[in-house]
């Protein structure tokens, strides 16, 4: 079984330490990540309610979105030598989201339980961005503020159900 810090030889021009924090910081959001999707699709699969279309069709795009996220970050891991962590139970083991509620949810209230992931998603994203860049990876940073923007829009759809 791999280790967390296992690495493979790399030409990349980033020394071992950091290519090692990167890793781990890597392997961090894309738990993180794998978890957020994994919610979306709950939320998805579950919702009741007057909104159940519209928010089903839309839970499908945020889904969609953070799978891509997912791959991205996995294979920023990879390409620094690392191991990407990728499965659900390593995700489930080492998410830092709150879990999704169980059961049938109504259509308003899905949206509220998403607007809470997704908002401290976005804060443990643009941590990661920052820690990238003090890092000076810069390629890290850029994958990271990447899923930032995306992030932030999301997270404005899904808040804009909310709004009067």
């Amino acid at each position: 079984m791999a280790t967390t810090n296992q690495t493979v030889k790399t030409s990349i021009d980033i020394p071992q330490e950091t290519r090692d924090a990167m890793i781990k910081l890597l392997n961090q959001q894309l738990a993180d990540t794998f978890d957020l999707y994994s919610q979306v699709k709950q939320a998805h699969w579950n919702i009741k309610g007057q909104q159940f279309i519209a928010l089903h069709l839309f839970y499908d795009e945020l889904a969609e979105e953070s799978l891509a996220h997912v791959d991205l970050i996995a294979e920023r891991a990879t390409a620094l030598g690392g191991v990407a962590k990728g499965t659900a139970r390593m995700a489930a083991a080492s998410t830092r989201l709150q879990e999704f509620p169980d059961g049938t949810i109504d259509s308003m209230d899905s949206v509220q339980a998403l607007v809470a992931r997704y908002a401290a998603y976005a804060k443990t994203t643009r941590e990661a961005m920052d820690a990238a860049e003090k890092a000076s990876d810069m390629s890290t940073t850029d994958l990271f503020t990447e899923v930032s923007r995306a992030v932030d829009k999301n997270l404005w759809f899904l808040e804009a159900h909310l709004q009067a």
